[in-house]
């Protein structure tokens, strides 16, 4: 994977100026998503939080006017599990004339162990980590094309652990929350590099940067009131794991570096921890007839046609 361009002295608590500019963040108000929200806005970004629950976007905000004062933050109700849901997002983000990144970093992580479904009859994990993002990006085309924008599918460790499973795509035949997770992360990333080849092959001024946050928990974050509590970690995994502050930081990176546009993945420096590095997908994800494949799946499924080309 290509990982020469990029900005080698970037420095992820130091962020450029990013006045003027507007990132839109799913899951913006928790987790992972809070922080890559608390970094950029903290640069001065124009921060658009989309969630789920309305309290916890109230929460999230008030939280980040108190640290960082006047940051221009703005709100989305957004259910990636309901294909309604993520339409009357888009219109929004449409409305809002400019984003100049789209990061994709919502998602469940733990669909449960008895196989349940989104309001349109999906796998949960797959409806709500893949097929609600593949709906936002292809209906937010027209404000990302005309922005030049960036979109930045958030990946996971867990598709190092587990094959792809294109033909159980939704879990049908084979259910656990653990398979069904990693099917859908590889499905995440295989998306995401297909969306950037696509672009790139039409000459589009849109990227795609797949971006994965290594091992990042709750013990290791800093405290956040209403939104995280430090609590001591296990000694024995100090070296492994990172707080979720510093696995915002390949988004971030993917999103905001000028020098970015040549890389196709950025992830931790050691691999589970560390700076945000360029860095490389298991070969599922990266196999392009498996992702054309995949690409015509989550159309039929949608039942929305992705359309690159001019806003």
């Amino acid at each position: 994977m290509p990982s020469t361009g990029a900005n080698v002295t970037w420095n992820p608590e130091a962020l450029p100026e990013l006045s003027g500019r507007v990132f839109a963040v799913t899951g913006g108000n928790a987790g992972i998503g809070y922080f890559i929200t608390e970094q950029l806005a903290a640069a001065g970004a124009h921060v658009v939080l989309l969630g789920r629950s309305p309290q916890r976007l109230r929460t999230a905000v008030a939280t980040l006017r108190t640290r960082l004062g006047a940051a221009e933050l703005s709100t989305i109700p957004l259910d990636l599990a309901d294909l309604d849901s993520v339409g009357k997002a888009a219109e929004e983000l449409v409305r809002l004339g400019r984003v100049d990144a789209l990061i994709e970093n919502a998602g469940i992580t733990a669909p449960g162990r008895v196989r349940r479904s989104t309001a349109q009859g999906f796998e949960l994990a797959m409806g709500t980590n893949h097929l609600g993002h593949f709906a936002l990006t292809a209906l937010t085309m027209p404000v990302l094309t005309a922005s030049a924008a960036r979109v930045v599918p958030m990946g996971s460790l867990i598709t190092r652990l587990r094959p792809f499973d294109l033909d159980d795509l939704q879990s049908t035949r084979s259910y656990s929350d653990f398979r069904s997770y990693a099917q859908s992360k590889h499905a995440v990333q295989s998306f995401g590099f297909e969306l950037d080849r696509r672009l790139r092959d039409a000459g589009s001024p849109v990227r795609s940067i797949v971006a994965h946050p290594g091992l990042s928990l709750d013990q290791s974050s800093p405290d956040r009131r209403g939104i995280t509590t430090r609590v001591p970690a296990f000694r024995l995994l100090a070296p492994i794991i990172q707080g979720k502050d510093h696995g915002a930081w390949p988004a971030v990176r993917a999103a905001a570096d000028p020098a970015a546009a040549t890389v196709t993945c950025f992830g931790p420096a050691r691999i589970s921890t560390g700076a945000p590095v360029p860095g490389t997908a298991p070969a599922a994800s990266r196999d392009p007839r498996r992702a054309s494949r995949l690409w015509t799946i989550s159309e039929e499924l949608t039942g929305i046609p992705f359309r690159i080309g001019e806003p």
